[in-house]
């Protein structure tokens, strides 16, 4: 079965865990990514802690075969090839690549491509149908364009963190780095939409993607700028603002998220609880009241919840359709039928020992009923790819091929 974007060439030069977010994806959809590192110092992430390899994970490598397990997670379905930017001749082979090339995506930090002299101009110079994504902290414009960001500062920098916590407690990130992984997501969907374009048009583009951008896009749905007027904490813990009751709470044996959105499902939940009593009441019965009032309502669930375990909870309101969920532990979800019927964790495979490593890997989580969208090959070893694709995108020679090696080009 043909994939989405087979036959569709990039060229991949991120690193950590935003542009190679992106690539993955674009992987899982069919389209051959060629990884491309620095020789002297290769992918940061191929060999860095956390370790996987056949003596289990560790902070250490137990073996000289051990490997990232980040590296094994985000290079599964690409190519890799080494080759030194900062040269004359390697520049000049990223160049003849490029034009043989559908996307090319970086994300150095602002002004480092064009310092290698990769930038779009000089791209689109001997490609004018090349997509260019150039994924940054906060973009190619504005007064903090040139600052160097990690996910840790850009969630500090929109606020995210601000809003994560309970009130009166210190400033938390999210649990994951979510600027890295959401700007990825946005990066690899400006990609097929230029692909896209560039189909019914023939013209090639740029694509500039802030992980700041990315973030407070999604964060301000909410209308946080608005919450001071409303008389509300920025920090809501697990609530959403426009809902009550929408909390997580105490059982006996854990902890339940249950939420009620509409008039019927809080109805339906004050039945469940025994409490129709409240129905009669004109402020438990008006959202606008239960919002305002949100620490009264989570004490009558709350006083509900802790006399019953998960599962009882969990049976009671399944059968009545009021939206719950275990607050699982990682252990938990790893024994999460769900995801497995759903093909989302997968193994993972180390190139070095040609074995699969008890870390595991997220499966794609788009489902299409046409085409498959899976990582049919693991992450490869470093430069396992560079003679392959050297002589078929550049036609080198081996013996070409092999001075390069020896002048540590490649």
């Amino acid at each position: 079965m043909q994939k989405i974007l087979s036959d569709t060439v990039v060229l991949d030069l991120t690193r950590f865990f935003s542009g190679p977010q992106a690539t993955l994806l674009l992987a899982g959809l069919g389209a051959e990514v060629i990884k491309i590192d620095d020789p002297k110092t290769g992918d940061p992430t191929a060999f860095s802690p956390p370790f996987a390899g056949q003596q289990g994970v560790s902070f250490f490598r137990q073996t000289q075969d051990d490997m990232g397990i980040a590296y094994l997670k985000r290079a599964r379905g690409k190519k890799s090839v080494t080759l030194d930017l900062k040269s004359p001749e390697g520049k000049r082979l990223f160049l003849k690549m490029v034009e043989r090339a559908d996307v090319v995506i970086d994300n150095f930090s602002a002004g480092v491509a064009n310092r290698l002299g990769i930038d779009y101009a000089s791209l689109s110079a001997v490609n004018p149908n090349v997509i260019y994504c150039s994924l940054t902290g906060y973009g190619s414009t504005g007064a903090d364009r040139n600052l160097k960001a990690y996910d840790l500062m850009v969630q500090a920098g929109v606020g995210l963190m601000n809003l994560t916590g309970h009130a009166g407690c210190e400033p938390v990130k999210a649990g994951s780095p979510l600027s890295d992984a959401i700007s990825g997501v946005f990066a690899a969907y400006g990609i097929v939409a230029a692909l896209f374009h560039r189909q019914r048009t023939g013209q090639g583009q740029s694509i500039d993607v802030s992980m700041a951008d990315c973030l407070f896009a999604l964060m301000f749905d909410e209308p946080v700028d608005c919450y001071t007027e409303l008389g509300l904490e920025h920090r809501q813990g697990n609530r959403i603002m426009r809902f009550s009751p929408f909390n997580s709470y105490r059982t006996k044996d854990g902890f339940i998220a249950l939420g009620a959105v509409t008039d019927s499902e809080w109805k339906t939940l004050l039945r469940a609880m025994a409490r129709e009593d409240l129905s009669n009441d004109d402020n438990m019965m008006n959202l606008g009241w239960r919002i305002a009032h949100n620490c009264e309502v989570d004490q009558v669930v709350s006083e509900w919840t802790r006399t019953r375990s998960t599962d009882e909870i969990r049976t009671l309101l399944n059968e009545l359709k009021i939206p719950n969920s275990p607050v699982r532990t990682i252990a938990d979800v790893m024994n999460w039928r769900q995801l497995y019927d759903r093909d989302m964790i997968q193994p993972l495979w180390n190139p070095m020992t040609q074995t699969e490593v008890l870390a595991k890997g997220p499966g794609y989580p788009i489902k299409f009923s046409n085409t498959k969208a899976i990582y049919d090959s693991p992450a490869p070893r470093p430069g396992e790819h560079s003679r392959e694709i050297l002589q078929r995108l550049v036609n080198l020679s081996d013996e070409e091929i092999d001075l390069l090696e020896a002048k540590r080009i490649i």
